[in-house]
């Protein structure tokens, strides 16, 4: 009797691991950066894209950030939120490392807490490109899947 509890017990172990993970996912989200798209918008001709992948189970976030025509070299780059589009808010991760120049394509990835990735997969997020001429950002766009 008592290893047939212990089989019991061990299969809804089993089905509970299985289930748990199959509802972990990972999700792709991407942004269109410009200038019109900052707060306040400026004139810039620069451009980029962003491609944030998101891992719920792990909490892991990664990303490949790529852009051309700045006014000058890229001083920082962030994901900010929660923030609608047009409105801005703070910074929940750096894309590089602290005073070192931004380069395209910047790679990169962190471990966030659980808001931050529902922030990010509610469409509550951004990312932005920082010059000299343009300290508060000089492209961005918003992360949508």
């Amino acid at each position: 009797m008592t290893r047939i509890i212990r089989i019991a017990v061990g299969s809804l172990i089993a089905a509970g691991m299985t289930f748990a993970s199959a509802n972990a996912a990972v999700h792709k989200l991407k942004a269109t950066l410009n200038a019109a798209s900052e707060v306040p918008a400026n004139t810039s001709t620069g451009k980029g894209m962003a491609e944030v992948t998101v891992d719920d189970a792990t909490k892991e976030v990664s990303w490949k950030v790529t852009f051309e025509g700045l006014t000058g070299p890229g001083t920082a780059s962030h994901i900010h939120g929660p923030a609608a589009p047009g409105a801005n808010a703070g910074v929940i991760q750096a894309l590089g490392a602290k005073g070192a120049p931004v380069t395209s394509p910047l790679e990169g990835k962190a471990t966030l807490t659980d808001a931050q990735i529902a922030d990010i997969l509610a469409g509550k997020t951004y990312i932005n490109v920082h010059t000299d001429m343009n300290k508060g950002g000089e492209i961005r766009g918003q992360l949508m899947p």
